[in-house]
């Protein structure tokens, strides 16, 4: 790899130079971010019926006694055998954010609409704790454009704000809900390269010397598999001491 190769002080100069554009990235993230929770919302009216662990929930139920709910859209079909290797990339993150969530009044949800029986054959495959519930049945994975039917399919769907081919029949996205006053509503779904932020080991390889390294791969996230699929790979742990 051919790289820049200069001295600590022309270094530490082109760092404090980069330094200022991280800093005007993080204020312009700030402000997007008030942006984000400056937009609208929208009141549920349909009545979702959701299946999980302790039966029929609605989706007010899904708040599960905290006033935010944030919904993760899963790719897992029904009769697929497994989900989505992509969003199994960034269901891996969710348990160890879980628990932080929740002291900020936020429950964390995920949503498929595979059959429950077939969400928790994969969920125990997988060593997952977080919610996972199904809405098999339910018009709320087509209402939220992360689900398709084969007609729909044969031309373009409705996904990410655009009309476009899609080679699924799941998608994948986020969606946010508020509860006030006794009333759900929508104040938030994000999309495709929207998801990004969740992925936090493709925030730490963005520090890597080699960022992510897929420019020469058939698709950014081409490399990815679910975790026990992956060949053995030597991993950093803490080590033992002997005395």
């Amino acid at each position: 790899m051919q790289h820049n190769i200069v001295s600590q002080s022309e270094w530490l100069a082109a760092r404090k130079a980069l330094l200022a554009k991280e800093k005007e990235f993080t204020k312009a993230r700030d402000a997007l971010s008030q942006q984000r929770r400056e937009l609208p919302w929208v009141k549920i009216e349909k009545n979702y019926v959701f299946e999980g662990p302790n039966g029929k929930q609605s989706l007010a139920d899904l708040f599960g006694g905290k006033s935010q709910l944030i919904v993760y859209h899963f790719m897992l079909g029904p009769g697929w055998q497994a989900g989505c290797p992509s969003c199994s990339y960034l269901a891996d993150h969710f348990d160890g954010a879980n628990i932080h969530l929740a002291q900020r009044d936020v429950a964390l949800v995920v949503v498929s609409r595979a059959p429950l029986a077939e969400i928790q054959a994969y969920q125990k495959r997988m060593g997952w704790k977080f919610k996972w519930v199904s809405s098999y049945g339910s018009g709320f994975n087509h209402d939220f454009q992360v689900s398709f039917t084969k007609d729909e399919m044969a031309g373009e769907v409705e996904y990410n704000y655009a009309k476009g081919k899609f080679p699924s029949e799941e998608a994948p996205g986020l969606s946010a809900f508020i509860k006030d006053g006794g009333a759900v509503f929508h104040t938030y779904s994000a999309y495709a390269r929207g998801l990004d932020i969740l992925v936090g080991a493709y925030n730490f390889l963005d520090l890597a010397p080699k960022g992510r390294d897929e420019d020469a791969l058939p698709w950014s996230m081409s490399w990815v598999r679910r975790h026990d699929e992956y060949e053995p790979a030597s991993v950093t742990l803490a080590g033992s001491c002997c005395h």
